[in-house]
Protein backbone atom coordinates (compact mmCIF):
# COMPACT_ATOMS: atom_id res chain seq x y z
CA UNK A 1 0.00 0.00 0.00
CA UNK A 2 1.05 3.60 -0.55
CA UNK A 3 0.42 6.65 1.17
CA UNK A 4 -1.42 8.81 -1.48
CA UNK A 5 -0.54 12.41 -1.96
CA UNK A 6 -2.84 14.18 0.47
CA UNK A 7 -1.91 11.93 3.16
CA UNK A 8 1.87 12.36 2.65
CA UNK A 9 1.37 16.17 2.74
CA UNK A 10 -0.48 16.03 5.92
CA UNK A 11 1.84 13.88 7.82
CA UNK A 12 4.45 16.26 6.98
CA UNK A 13 3.13 19.35 8.09
CA UNK A 14 1.93 17.10 11.50
CA UNK A 15 5.91 16.25 11.94
CA UNK A 16 6.70 19.99 10.80
CA UNK A 17 4.33 20.63 13.77
CA UNK A 18 5.69 18.68 16.57
CA UNK A 19 9.42 18.18 15.35
CA UNK A 20 10.99 20.85 17.83
CA UNK A 21 9.73 19.66 21.00
CA UNK A 22 11.54 17.89 23.38
CA UNK A 23 10.24 14.29 22.47
CA UNK A 24 7.83 15.04 19.63
CA UNK A 25 7.32 11.21 18.48
CA UNK A 26 4.35 10.26 20.33
CA UNK A 27 2.69 13.85 19.87
CA UNK A 28 3.19 12.73 16.30
CA UNK A 29 1.95 9.26 16.28
CA UNK A 30 -0.93 10.71 17.77
CA UNK A 31 -1.97 13.32 15.81
CA UNK A 32 -1.53 10.65 12.80
CA UNK A 33 -3.70 8.48 14.67
CA UNK A 34 -6.21 10.64 15.42
CA UNK A 35 -6.33 11.79 11.72
CA UNK A 36 -6.24 8.66 10.30
CA UNK A 37 -7.67 6.56 12.91
CA UNK A 38 -4.45 4.50 12.62
CA UNK A 39 -0.93 4.83 11.86
CA UNK A 40 -0.21 2.24 8.71
CA UNK A 41 4.24 0.94 7.99
CA UNK A 42 4.00 3.46 5.24
CA UNK A 43 2.94 6.46 7.68
CA UNK A 44 5.74 4.78 10.33
CA UNK A 45 8.10 4.96 7.68
CA UNK A 46 7.60 8.55 6.35
CA UNK A 47 7.94 9.90 9.37
CA UNK A 48 11.32 7.88 10.51
CA UNK A 49 12.42 9.76 7.29
CA UNK A 50 10.94 12.85 8.41
CA UNK A 51 12.07 13.00 11.91
CA UNK A 52 15.61 10.57 11.62
CA UNK A 53 13.97 8.09 14.46
CA UNK A 54 14.35 4.62 13.20
CA UNK A 55 11.27 2.58 12.16
CA UNK A 56 12.11 0.40 14.13
CA UNK A 57 11.57 2.59 17.33
CA UNK A 58 8.53 3.88 15.85
CA UNK A 59 7.30 0.49 15.11
CA UNK A 60 7.91 0.06 19.07
CA UNK A 61 6.18 2.83 20.09
CA UNK A 62 2.91 1.59 18.37
CA UNK A 63 3.17 -1.77 19.24
CA UNK A 64 3.79 -0.98 22.87
CA UNK A 65 0.69 1.57 23.49
CA UNK A 66 -2.52 0.35 23.06
CA UNK A 67 -4.35 3.48 22.08
CA UNK A 68 -2.20 3.32 18.34
CA UNK A 69 -3.10 1.16 15.94
CA UNK A 70 -1.05 -0.35 12.81
CA UNK A 71 -5.10 -1.17 11.17
CA UNK A 72 -8.31 0.80 10.64
CA UNK A 73 -10.30 1.06 12.98
CA UNK A 74 -14.62 1.30 13.22
CA UNK A 75 -16.80 4.58 13.63
CA UNK A 76 -17.18 3.47 16.70
CA UNK A 77 -14.20 1.67 18.73
CA UNK A 78 -15.66 -0.08 21.74
CA UNK A 79 -13.03 -0.42 24.72
CA UNK A 80 -14.27 -2.86 27.69
CA UNK A 81 -12.13 -2.49 30.22
CA UNK A 82 -10.97 -6.20 31.48
CA UNK A 83 -8.52 -4.47 34.62
CA UNK A 84 -8.99 -6.02 37.41
CA UNK A 85 -11.72 -3.96 38.54
CA UNK A 86 -13.43 -4.68 36.04
CA UNK A 87 -12.82 -8.02 35.18
CA UNK A 88 -14.19 -9.21 39.02
CA UNK A 89 -17.17 -6.93 37.99
CA UNK A 90 -18.30 -9.42 34.87
CA UNK A 91 -16.63 -7.47 32.29
CA UNK A 92 -15.54 -10.56 30.51
CA UNK A 93 -19.07 -11.36 29.85
CA UNK A 94 -19.62 -7.65 28.50
CA UNK A 95 -16.96 -8.20 26.09
CA UNK A 96 -18.29 -11.72 25.39
CA UNK A 97 -21.61 -10.59 24.65
CA UNK A 98 -20.32 -7.55 22.30
CA UNK A 99 -18.62 -10.34 20.16
CA UNK A 100 -21.83 -12.41 20.29
CA UNK A 101 -23.73 -9.28 18.97
CA UNK A 102 -21.43 -7.96 16.14
CA UNK A 103 -19.92 -11.20 15.12
CA UNK A 104 -16.72 -10.07 15.39
CA UNK A 105 -13.66 -10.51 18.06
CA UNK A 106 -11.88 -8.55 20.04
CA UNK A 107 -9.28 -6.32 18.41
CA UNK A 108 -11.87 -6.59 14.93
CA UNK A 109 -13.55 -4.98 12.85
CA UNK A 110 -17.44 -5.35 11.49
CA UNK A 111 -17.57 -6.07 8.12
CA UNK A 112 -19.15 -2.39 7.24
CA UNK A 113 -16.58 -0.32 9.41
CA UNK A 114 -18.68 0.83 12.10
CA UNK A 115 -17.13 -1.40 15.40
CA UNK A 116 -14.12 -2.18 16.60
CA UNK A 117 -13.81 -4.08 19.51
CA UNK A 118 -10.78 -3.65 22.33
CA UNK A 119 -10.19 -5.30 24.90
CA UNK A 120 -8.61 -2.67 27.21
CA UNK A 121 -6.27 -3.14 30.13
CA UNK A 122 -7.22 -0.38 32.17
CA UNK A 123 -8.92 3.24 31.43
CA UNK A 124 -8.17 4.46 34.85
CA UNK A 125 -12.13 4.34 35.95
CA UNK A 126 -12.48 1.24 38.35
CA UNK A 127 -14.85 3.48 40.26
CA UNK A 128 -16.84 2.79 37.49
CA UNK A 129 -16.72 -0.53 36.94
CA UNK A 130 -17.26 -2.25 34.75
CA UNK A 131 -16.22 0.57 32.38
CA UNK A 132 -16.52 0.33 28.37
CA UNK A 133 -15.25 3.83 26.29
CA UNK A 134 -16.83 3.76 22.93
CA UNK A 135 -14.70 6.51 21.25
CA UNK A 136 -14.56 10.03 24.06
CA UNK A 137 -17.41 8.40 26.11
CA UNK A 138 -17.07 6.49 29.21
CA UNK A 139 -20.23 4.06 30.40
CA UNK A 140 -20.39 3.08 33.62
CA UNK A 141 -21.25 -0.03 35.92
CA UNK A 142 -22.06 -1.81 32.04
CA UNK A 143 -24.07 -5.09 32.39
CA UNK A 144 -24.44 -7.57 29.49
CA UNK A 145 -27.61 -6.28 29.35
CA UNK A 146 -26.53 -2.82 28.78
CA UNK A 147 -24.66 -3.88 25.42
CA UNK A 148 -27.44 -3.83 22.68
CA UNK A 149 -28.77 -0.83 24.18
CA UNK A 150 -25.32 1.00 23.62
CA UNK A 151 -25.02 -0.34 20.07
CA UNK A 152 -28.22 0.89 19.20
CA UNK A 153 -27.34 4.50 20.45
CA UNK A 154 -24.18 4.49 18.15
CA UNK A 155 -26.20 3.34 15.32
CA UNK A 156 -28.87 6.48 15.55
CA UNK A 157 -26.08 8.60 16.03
CA UNK A 158 -24.83 7.09 13.31
CA UNK A 159 -28.12 7.48 11.09
CA UNK A 160 -28.30 10.90 12.75
CA UNK A 161 -25.37 12.21 11.29
CA UNK A 162 -25.92 10.84 7.57
CA UNK A 163 -29.48 12.63 7.83
CA UNK A 164 -27.41 16.00 8.54
CA UNK A 165 -25.11 15.79 5.66
CA UNK A 166 -27.78 14.46 3.44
Amino acid sequence: MRLQEHAIKDIKEIVAQYINEPTPLMMILSAVQTKYGYIPMEAQELISEETGISVAEIYGVVTFYSFFSLVPKGKYIIGVCLGTACYVKNSQQVIDKFSQVLGIKAGETTQDGMFTIDALRCIGACALAPAVRVNDKVYPQVRVEDVEKIIDECEKMEAEKNEKSN
